[in-house]
């Protein structure tokens, strides 16, 4: 599992996937592996065969004005926990945390300045 406090895990937020995965598997050698989740498909990013990251198309008007970025998550030992200190420093929450199975507890918070990030407690799926 990952230590407390170290990044994670990092998730590319793109309005067209294949469009990524071409420019990245061209640029930096990236294979993916599509998982088909309902409405939506959330792919594996690879690098030499290991799991580096994840990728997923951002769609709906959820992301009205988002611009396409790169999500960084930090595993905490707790999130909720953390979440309570973070609000007392002058972080906010951005998304409450929401369990994701085997992936772990997750939160978007951003900090004291403002800078967006994932806390996640990470799950027996993720280690």
């Amino acid at each position: 599992m990952t230590a407390h406090g170290a990044f994670h895990w990092n998730e590319l937020m793109t309005r067209d996937a294949k469009k990524a995965k071409d420019f990245y598997g061209k640029t930096l050698g990236w294979t993916y592996e599509d998982m088909p989740m309902g409405e939506m498909t959330y792919t594996i990013i690879k690098s030499n065969g290991e799991m580096v990251g994840g990728m997923m198309e951002m769609k709906g008007p959820g992301f009205d004005g988002v611009p396409e970025h790169w999500m960084s998550y930090i595993a905490v030992d707790d999130v909720d926990k953390r979440i309570k200190m973070l609000k007392a420093e002058g972080g906010k929450v951005m998304r409450e945390p929401w369990d994701a199975g085997e992936v772990g507890r997750i939160a978007i918070v951003s900090d004291s300045n403002g800078a967006a990030q994932g806390w996640m407690t990470p799950g027996d799926g993720t280690s």
